[in-house]
């Protein structure tokens, strides 16, 4: 049983376009939406036997919704196939047939992540690398033109099109509730490599993206946002030296395009005050 799972942050318009590009048996598959817009009822007229909707009582962040979900769907069925994917996103033709056959092939995966293209038919990512020892966290083409093989390994794949094989897990995975929006996926992937699975990319599995068609409505939150998580990250997954180098490289940029991208920079500012802050609460307690 293959289960999708989205978060809906008024995306009700988007979401439904998702739906309308899943070509098959609807008995094959269960789709969850965690509304992440409590005030936003026109979600509710999406209901159907194969689409459900959970309610959260306020915005839980990007992690937490989808924790919501994998809660849910693990108590429905532990052994199931979840496909994390983003609202603003829809499916290639004969997707849904295409997971099937990926898996019965490759039952021995645990997380996958799949290609994802703009509209315009450019790879928007095509898998993740880390090299911790400078900080540096990006995507990069792993895959190639004709990549000779069904998957490549890579460091992380990214939450806007994440599959879970939930049957590797003694208990239910879970997204880091510290992070609100931006990196999350990066830090599942690294702590389940850590317990063992492998994380792939591959080709035999692709969606089309409109990148930051939600996000982008607020730059300054997005920023915010992306900020915070990052420098969490850095502070994570690197070490000190790397993460002030970094830290401050980041700090001065942001002052100098202030005036130039004052609501950019604000945004970013905003971050770096709510990461300080959250830290020196830390301390405290």
């Amino acid at each position: 049983m293959l289960y999708f799972l989205t978060v809906n942050y008024y995306s009700t318009e988007l979401i439904q376009k998702l739906l309308d590009s899943i070509d098959g048996d609807r008995s094959n598959y269960q789709f969850v939406i965690v509304n992440n817009s409590p005030d936003d009822r026109t979600i509710k007229n999406l209901k159907h036997q194969s689409v459900v909707v959970l309610e959260s009582e306020t915005n839980l962040g990007f992690a937490n919704a989808c924790n919501l979900g994998l809660n849910w769907i693990y108590q429905e069925n532990a052994q199931a196939l979840v496909w994390i994917i983003n609202p603003d996103t829809y499916l290639k033709p004969n997707s849904l047939e295409s997971v099937f056959a990926f898996f019965k092939t490759y039952p021995k995966l645990s997380l996958v992540g799949t290609l994802i293209y703009t509209p315009t038919d450019d790879i928007w990512f095509a898998g993740g690398r880390f090299i911790p020892y400078i900080g540096a966290i990006f995507s990069t083409n792993f895959l190639g033109s004709n990549p000779p093989f069904p998957y490549v390994s890579c460091d992380w794949v990214s939450g806007c099109s994440l599959l879970i094989n939930l049957c590797h897990f003694q208990s239910c995975p879970q997204f880091d509730a510290d992070y609100f929006l931006y990196y999350e996926d990066f830090d599942f992937c690294r702590r389940c490599a850590s317990q063992g699975h492998q994380i792939v990319i591959t080709n035999r599995l692709a969606i089309i993206h409109q990148p930051s068609s939600i996000t982008n409505r607020n730059i300054r939150v997005k920023l915010k946002h992306s900020t915070y998580s990052y420098l969490l990250t850095l502070e994570r997954y690197t070490n000190p030296l790397v993460f002030w180098v970094r830290f401050l490289r980041l700090f001065f940029y942001t002052l100098i395009l202030l005036p130039i991208k004052t609501q950019a920079s604000l945004g970013k500012l905003t971050g770096i005050t709510d990461y300080l802050t959250r830290n020196s609460v830390a301390q405290k307690s």
